[in-house]
């Protein structure tokens, strides 16, 4: 039973509230002063407290200061006659959980208790009820068949259902949830399967990697207000929706749109291709020298710079001002805090953010980050820890106040593997666990995306024999070698490079300073 503390000097004025309340099954302690509430609280727990703003001896504002600091968590309702602005304030400022006026009716304070002790649960209730209307509208999409918009909506769709379902704490709701998550993503390797060969040779393609800077951000580039591009590294769209309050604090948001990443879905193919605006056999073709195939040792994506300058140059704006920071580190973002103001007068600045794969590959690689980071809602909740508090945040407060454009994007997502596949395959063949570039491979072919003919898909390729195999769903492979030691340090980590939802469908967001 849900226990309520009422203190008030007008208290036998109020016993029909009373009365109303216990009626629906609330249990009700009155006490006459803020003194006698103290009283009572050192020996009684309470679910919450209505406080009169106005009492004689120990005020209604001094005994809710004495409440906050001895019992935190335990929500107060102020209860006042007067409207003067500077106590709604001073109580506001304490951290009330309502603030009523009297003369209260019943029904007002139902409400404000309801709000206040039943909110959680009536919020949960209808989160469930509405996503159980949802699931059927969406197994029945998904069930017809979708062009490159539809399947945008549907993951936002499921997107915006897996951060819903995380506040009702209802599991079997939840698993439902990922169940439907995988059908869709089975679909959607169909999909990618029976229609990315068109898109990579320009037929009905949606936008894509090779595409952003022209598309997106060479447009808003001018001599008079500066435009910044903001590419967070292996940042998914659920992971772009936590942070994304805290970057409204600073922006509004002029367009939120979704573009499909090239494959294979790995920093080397696809934020090279954003920056040379080019794809990957391209790439290899037009700067032989910057090209590095898997497995060439060295750095993958060592010539960002030089390939944006190229791109920039083939779209006419060759002559801009144009600056490139990457940060690897949080020293790095630390000191290009300090070089924002600086960076006004230049029509384009690129800032490469590297934490979200570092953060990644350590879950894979650490234990305690993989126990910090168990599931996509700790994936989730760490990523929005560490924006809350990284040099990202005050970079973007620091470009607030240029009144400049913004364009924050990624270049490809992750996802949670769970499930092997076997495969074989010589020294040759590169290491990424979601897709495989060789000639000799040998692997369950329901269990992947198969390109036998590389340079088709504007891909490079090592020797004439090589094709590329991308891994479906939340699979990835593993060498017959020491199967079962791979399979289970490998199995729930975060990998990219294959076809999924979550690899491939990419934010990118435009914004303009609110500031």
């Amino acid at each position: 039973m849900i226990k309520i503390l009422w203190a008030d000097d007008e208290i036998d004025l109020l016993r029909p509230h009373i009365i109303y309340l216990e009626e629906k099954g609330y249990k009700l302690t009155a006490v006459k002063s803020g003194d006698e509430a103290l009283d009572v609280l050192e020996n009684n727990k309470f679910d919450l407290i209505f406080l009169d703003e106005n009492m004689p001896g120990l005020t209604g504002i001094e005994t809710l200061s004495i409440i906050k600091e001895r019992y935190v968590n335990t929500p107060v309702i102020m209860i006042t006659k007067s409207e003067e602005e500077s106590i709604m304030e001073e109580a506001i400022g304490s951290k009330i959980a309502d603030y009523l006026i009297k003369p209260v009716n019943p029904n007002q304070i139902l409400l404000s208790v309801k709000k206040n002790i039943d909110s959680n649960r009536l919020v949960e209730e209808k989160i469930t009820s509405n996503y159980q209307q949802e699931f059927r509208n969406i197994s029945m999409q998904l069930s017809s068949s979708l062009n490159k918009d539809e399947w945008y909506n549907i993951f936002k769709k499921l997107t915006y259902w897996e951060l819903e379902l995380e506040k009702s704490g209802d599991d079997s709701v939840e698993q439902i949830l990922e169940m439907q998550k995988s059908e869709a993503n089975a679909q959607f390797f169909k999909f990618i399967k029976n229609n990315y060969r068109d898109w990579i040779n320009g037929v009905d393609a949606p936008l894509m990697s090779h595409n952003i800077i022209r598309k997106k951000v060479a447009p808003l580039m001018t001599d008079d207000k500066p435009t910044y591009m903001i590419v967070i590294d292996n940042l998914r769209y659920d992971q772009w929706k936590v942070i994304e309050p805290a970057v409204l604090d600073y922006f509004v948001v002029n367009s939120s749109e979704m573009y499909t990443s090239i494959l294979p879905t790995a920093t080397q193919y696809a934020r090279n291709s954003i920056f040379a605006g080019l794809l990957p056999s391209e790439i290899k073709k037009r700067h032989p020298a910057m090209w590095k195939d898997d497995e060439d040792p060295g750095g993958k994506n060592m010539f960002e710079n030089e390939f944006l300058l190229d791109n920039l140059q083939m779209l006419g704006k060759g002559k801009s001002k144009v600056s490139y920071t990457k940060i690897t580190n949080l020293d790095s973002g630390r000191k290009l805090i300090n070089k924002i103001p600086n960076m006004r007068n230049n029509a384009l600045n690129v800032i490469v953010y590297n934490f979200v794969d570092m953060l990644s590959h350590a879950r894979t690689d650490m234990k305690v980050i993989k126990e910090l980071a168990d599931d996509d809602a700790a994936y989730r909740s760490l990523t929005s820890s560490w924006f809350s508090h990284s040099p990202l945040r005050d970079i973007m407060k620091q470009i607030a106040k240029q009144k400049a454009n913004v364009v924050i994007t990624t270049d490809h997502g992750t996802i949670n593997v769970n499930k092997p596949s076997r495969m074989i395959g010589d020294r040759n063949v590169n290491s990424n666990l979601r897709y495989k570039q060789g000639k000799n491979m040998n692997y369950q072919k329901n269990d992947v995306f198969e390109i036998q003919d590389p340079l088709d898909y504007y891909l490079p390729i090592q020797n004439m024999n090589s094709k590329y195999i991308f891994a479906k769903e939340d699979m990835y492979f593993v060498y017959q070698n020491n199967y079962n030691q791979f399979v289970k340090f490998y199995k729930n980590t975060y990998q990219h490079g294959g076809v999924s939802m979550e690899e491939m469908l990419i934010p990118i967001i435009t914004l303009s300073s609110k500031l």
